[in-house]
């Protein structure tokens, strides 16, 4: 029997793959100006999706980056700098709902064992 259930490891992994994501699209803002850059990013939400239909423990998933072509400037920068802070703002949520679960998930474990916090 492990102490971390799968739900505790899925967390883990959405962290992990959020975290990523924001890596990614700052990335991705920082290279707004830079000729020839493509856009990077990270479906790790469809990957532990995939990854939990099919039965692959969690902690054993890995988060591919990838890149997509397009120009959205003369120069052949495919970065749209509005997309890119939408994004990071929708993805910063994401990750604080995420951690907040995890906190509360702990809570209730620091709870039943009768500990204060």
């Amino acid at each position: 029997m492990t102490l971390i259930d799968p739900t505790q490891q899925a967390l883990e992994a959405a962290m992990s793959g959020s975290m990523m994501r924001q890596t990614l699209l700052t990335n991705n803002l920082a290279n707004v100006d830079t000729p020839g850059y493509q856009r990077e990013d990270v479906n790790f939400q469809g990957t532990l999706a995939n990854a939990i239909q099919s039965g692959q423990p969690v902690s054993q998933v890995t988060f591919t980056p990838y890149s997509q072509a397009g120009a959205n400037s003369a120069d052949g920068n495919g970065i749209n700098s509005d997309q890119e802070s939408a994004d990071l703002a929708e993805n910063g949520l994401l990750y604080q709902t995420l951690t907040g679960v995890a906190a509360q998930r702990e809570q209730i474990l620091i709870t039943a064992i009768g500990q204060q916090a």
